[in-house]
């Protein structure tokens, strides 16, 4: 729940997880909160890159003259390396960087792996991750999607049967409307096919 007014904070279960809004919302927190508002609670940063997070999240656990309780962080989000991805840049701890060398899917891979390590270096990671506790993925898309459309998904049997469809070790089974997307795609990923 992402409250949008100061009343919400006195309607809201404490148990609920609150939306803090700090991207590219039209309302930020501070419009219409004060920080002790968010204290105590359970919180889910939405936006903004991991140094603007890592100082909410200060401001929101940290001691203060009050005594008010720290917030529970409980996750946060960004959507930025996506976005940039495809202006051919990843985020890194020194800033953006140029990635003109990788393809989109590793490009945003690159940002994601320096935002892990931006937030193990602040001992903020957790120890376990899901992988860790449940095991790698075992069940694939029950639809197929062509991967050279940006994730259409296959609509007929017949364009089933006409696609060029591959089995790769990390990604699993990917569609292609041709042959010439199929090698395009494996060249710019640097894959090899599955045994």
């Amino acid at each position: 729940m992402v409250p949008k007014c100061g009343r919400a904070f006195d309607i809201l279960d404490r148990d609920t997880v609150l939306g803090y809004p700090m991207g590219y919302s039209d309302v930020e927190a501070d419009d219409y909160s004060e920080r002790e508002d968010w204290r105590g609670r359970k919180v889910h940063l939405l936006g903004a890159s991991p140094p603007k997070q890592y100082a909410v999240m200060q401001e929101l656990t940290q001691p203060n003259l009050r005594d008010d309780p720290p917030a529970n962080i409980v996750g946060v989000d960004w959507n930025g390396p996506h976005k940039m991805a495809y202006l051919g840049e990843y985020w890194s701890r020194d800033g953006w960087q140029p990635a003109d060398h990788l393809s989109i899917r590793n490009t945003v891979r690159k940002s994601l792996e320096e935002i892990k390590q931006y937030w193990q270096d602040r001992g903020v990671w957790p120890e376990t991750e899901p992988i860790d506790l449940y095991g790698p993925a075992v069940e694939e898309p029950n639809e197929l999607i062509y991967m050279d459309q940006g994730g259409d998904p296959i609509g007929t049997r017949e364009d089933l049967e006409a696609a060029y469809v591959e089995r790769y070790e990390e990604y699993g089974r990917i569609a292609f409307l041709s042959e010439h997307a199929k090698k395009r795609w494996e060249y710019y990923e640097g894959l090899t096919l599955a045994d």
